[in-house]
């Protein structure tokens, strides 16, 4: 750094053309690498050298701006060193205060929590830019509480922006919190119910991280909103960005021979006040005394040594199960206890017996309600309806699939009939693996699609196997699997459980709208279908139901939500998987095309990570049933 003596002016717009110059070309990582540590130290105590500064990013023509703003963010070690660097440039420069406000926060989502806090902490550091910190804040809730913005902005970018809401309102002090109370009051109702619509898990519990933040800060003394959700280290994070972290406190790794030092700088001091508080209180002779009247240390506790649990007998007849399980008298809850824990087994072992009352005893399972506390009730009752449906298939997948659109369901039980049907599908088609092997990656991959679960990842795998099994492969001394020959008892019987799924789903019903509101089921009966249409492979109906499924994708396929656009995908690939390369190319050329070229939109243009890597690998597999085409000789 050059000095100039004699107190004589000078112009450093010329540095600043160059600045600008080096960081538009590329080379930003370079020169702030070393700039902006040097002008931290000399900003430190020193109010001509912050002139300077201020000076030198002022002069920045604006065409350059962006690119020297975005060097200074995320090089500077925290808030208050890039306030020594900037200054007030958001309120004096235009192009810097869309950079920072708009460009930063609202159309980019790829800068970490650090970055984030050390911008939002600058602009809370001086009075001019806190009037941009609580307009910025009002922005990014209007994103947040956007129907639209949750449905088509990836989760990415959602997760991005409830962090800078959270780090905004760790920011504000209770004046400015008074002063827009109903504004952040109607933006978390709205918020919320957009977050909780969803069908993705991700952001239901982002929407009630982020309600229960903005409560908080509301109803600093009156009850606030709870969600019982499960906690992870995403939750906690966006927690933690709650509690405002000094400016001081937010720094980069530093060398050895500093951390040591810095960081126990960096520590708070703790009044005597709160030491004191951490010690125990003594006890006063007062609660002695009542201490000692509660006591109940002098009473005689029972011998029960010799008691012995009374057993219930459990039922040994289908009959008197569904004698115990449809009755409504109180005294019998151990009996409907025994008998729900020895259905399946009884419904096994007895197959011509449960075919006589086979459709009566899915109704009373499917209807069957909790009496007492259970452990694994809701895993017993459904294995027992999948022993029901895979025992007696063509009568109980009718009945279950025309009950699937009734009307007076709950949502709980429509999901519940469609798990029922995957798992009985999977019972029934896969083969049982005898022998022994050393490769346990031969085995075909088990599908599970339980309540709560994301089948997409189990998609995921499924295709993934499927196509490695299709890769040929060149070693020595591999040991196989020696396969027993089994009927494929779905044969038969799929298009009972696939047809009547697929019949109904445009018709609304008073309490049930597959495609409005009711889009989370929506997205379980998709992915169902994809299943259903992955199991029916070397079936006799597959080319029909495979016809249908394409029919089915392509009335849906601009849908909104992402977790039905996902499992529109996997029907995409169950199809290409299941049906046989001959009937899609003899049967459903044209139809072929037009997905394609919807699929090559689809991996351009949605904004769902996992969207596009299922339309890619559709079109992957699309490439080789071409080539097979053209290796087959005319």
């Amino acid at each position: 750094v050059c000095f100039i003596p004699g107190g004589l002016d000078c112009s450093i717009s010329f540095v600043s053309h160059v600045l600008g110059k080096v960081c538009i070309h590329g080379r930003q990582k370079e020169i702030l690498g070393v700039l902006v540590p040097r002008l931290t130290d000399l900003t430190k105590s020193d109010c001509i050298w912050q002139r300077i500064c201020w000076r030198l990013v002022e002069c920045v023509p604006d065409r350059w701006m962006e690119a020297v703003v975005f060097g200074f963010v995320q090089r500077a070690s925290g808030a208050d060193v890039l306030s020594r660097l900037l200054g007030n440039l958001v309120v004096k420069n235009k192009k810097a205060q869309f950079v920072v406000t708009q460009k930063i926060l609202l159309l980019q989502y790829g800068y970490t929590t650090a970055v984030l806090q050390n911008l939002l902490g600058y602009l809370s550091l001086d009075s001019l830019r806190r009037t941009l910190l609580l307009r910025l804040l009002k922005e990014l809730l209007e994103t947040w509480s956007s129907s639209s913005a949750v449905k088509h902005s990836p989760a990415e970018q959602q997760l991005y922006i409830s962090k800078a809401i959270l780090i905004c309102l760790s920011h504000l002090k209770e004046p400015e919190i008074e002063s827009c109370r109903q504004e952040l009051l109607t933006s978390m109702m709205e918020g919320m119910k957009c977050h909780l619509d969803s069908s993705l898990p991700q952001l239901r519990r982002l929407g009630m991280v982020v309600a229960e933040s903005i409560s908080l800060k509301i109803n600093t003394e009156g009850p606030v909103l709870k969600f019982e959700y499960e906690e992870d280290d995403e939750t906690r994070e966006l927690k933690s960005l709650l509690v405002q972290t000094p400016s001081f406190c937010v720094v980069p790794i530093l060398p050895d021979d500093d951390r040591s030092e810095k960081a126990g700088a960096a520590l708070p001091l703790v009044p005597e006040s709160n030491e004191k508080s951490h010690t125990a209180a003594p006890v006063m002779p007062d609660q002695e005394s009542d201490a000692e009247l509660d006591s109940d240390d002098d009473l005689i506790p029972y011998d029960m040594s010799e008691d012995k649990e009374l057993k219930i007998k459990a039922p040994v007849y289908i009959r008197d199960c569904i004698e115990v399980l449809s009755g409504s008298r109180s005294e019998d809850v151990d009996k409907w206890e025994a008998a729900v824990k020895t259905l399946e087994s009884l419904v096994r072992k007895n197959p011509a017996a449960t075919r006589e009352v086979s459709v009566e005893l899915a109704k009373i399972l499917l209807h069957l309600e909790e009496k007492t506390c259970i452990e694994g009730f809701a895993d017993l009752r459904r294995r027992a309806q999948v022993a029901v449906l895979t025992t007696d298939p063509i009568p109980v997948a009718k009945y279950l699939t025309s009950q699937f659109y009734s009307l007076n369901y709950s949502l709980r039980q429509r999901m519940d009939i469609l798990d029922v049907l995957v798992l009985a599908a999977q019972e029934l088609s896969c083969p049982k693996f005898r022998g022994k092997t050393k490769h346990s990656g031969a085995q075909k991959p088990c599908i599970q699609l339980l309540p709560g679960s994301d089948s997409s990842k189990d998609w995921r795998t499924i295709v993934d196997e499927r196509i490695k099994s299709k890769t040929r492969r060149f070693d020595m001394g591999q040991s196989h699997v020696e396969l027993a020959s089994y009927p494929n008892k779905f044969n038969s019987v799929a298009g009972y459980f696939f047809f009547p799924l697929i019949q109904h789903f445009d018709r609304p019903l008073t309490t049930f709208d597959l495609l409005g509101e009711d889009h989370l089921v929506l997205g379980r009966l998709v992915h169902t279908l994809a299943i259903l249409m992955y199991l029916a492979v070397n079936t006799v109906a597959v080319t029909a139901m495979g016809k249908a499924l394409l029919e089915f994708v392509w009335a849906l396929r601009f849908h909104t939500d992402s977790y039905v656009r996902q499992g529109l995908l996997s029907c995409i690939s169950s199809l290409l998987l299941s049906v046989p390369a001959e009937q899609i190319l003899a049967d459903m050329t044209e139809e072929l095309l037009e997905t394609q070229s919807w699929l090559g939109d689809v991996m351009e243009k949605d904004p769902d990570g996992n969207c596009r890597r299922l339309a890619l690998q559709n079109l992957l597999l699309m490439e080789n049933l071409k080539k097979k085409l053209e290796d087959v000789p005319s």
